[in-house]
């Protein structure tokens, strides 16, 4: 496999120094950005949030939101890839430890491809979610390194037999481990609203295209669990689990267990939006 690290295409078996600072401290921001058939998806909206994180803490991007495109697209091309995502980490660079921003280091950049299928069993059946709190840091809208959190509580959902943990924050639901959780009740979508206490998922800006093409309202406050468990459907919205219906949570079933109408019209919308949008 080739991957790209600090301007150069190599043999994955290139190795990342210790004294990085995203493996010392997690400091750092990342991607991952879908590929359909060999074109990469909305990836310039992807970039323009990697650039947007990086800046929030105080690193500076080596490159362009367009130059990142075309370094994905040599990927792409290096390792035939047809349907699967491109991860992307840019780290504050190699320093020797030390709590505060070193001011003489630069910054450490990697892509590498994976294989990934769109996971249609899934997208056609549901998926099940448990509730937990929400045990995050408060600047979730950058997409850091930093994800014990979320790894936890995903573990937790895995543990107990479900693909997502959604997360509550002082009562209220935030999103999800890995997604960003919407809920439909009157036929309208609803979601937690795009501040610190969320990330603004590039699925999640779609969907709200597509409701509004649709004219399906769409509302962004925030709710409890209450309104969570009495909604006429949930579903889950992520980069790899595309508009992803769940039919059950904490043992509990969501619409009778059934994948809901706005939702399949969303997944609907969303299979068109891949056919006619790319990079």
């Amino acid at each position: 496999m080739v991957i790209f690290i600090n301007g150069s295409y190599v043999s994955d078996d290139t190795k990342i120094s210790y004294n990085d600072r995203g493996i010392q401290f997690g400091d750092g921001v990342y991607e991952v950005v879908r590929v359909y058939h060999s074109t990469l998806f909305t990836a310039t909206e992807h970039f323009e949030r990697l650039v947007r994180s990086a800046n929030e803490i105080e690193i500076t991007s080596p490159y362009s939101v367009e130059e990142y495109i075309e370094i994905c697209n040599q990927l792409i091309k290096e390792n035939e890839i047809d349907n699967g995502t491109i991860y992307v980490q840019l780290t504050r660079g190699d320093a020797v430890r030390n709590h505060t921003y070193p001011t003489d280091t630069q910054p450490n950049i990697l892509l590498y491809t994976n294989t990934a299928e769109r996971p249609m069993q899934d997208l056609q059946q549901g998926v099940k979610a448990i509730t937990t709190e929400d045990i995050r840091w408060l600047r979730c809208d950058i997409k850091s390194l930093n994800l014990l959190g979320n790894i936890m509580n995903k573990q937790k959902a895995v543990t107990n037999g479900a693909k997502e943990a959604i997360q509550i924050r002082n009562g209220i639901v935030t999103e999800g481990a890995s997604s960003n959780i919407f809920i439909v009740k009157d036929d309208k979508i609803i979601t937690h609203p795009a501040n610190n206490f969320i990330l603004n998922g590039i699925t999640r800006r779609v969907i709200k295209q597509i409701a509004d093409a649709e004219g399906i309202a769409f509302e962004e406050f925030t709710f409890d669990e209450k309104v969570l468990k009495d909604a006429d459907e949930v579903f889950l919205t992520s980069t790899t689990q595309e508009v992803m219906p769940i039919t059950e949570i904490d043992g509990e079933n969501v619409n009778q267990g059934q994948v809901g109408p706005i939702t399949k019209r969303l997944q609907s919308k969303f299979d068109e939006h891949i056919i006619t949008n790319h990079a």
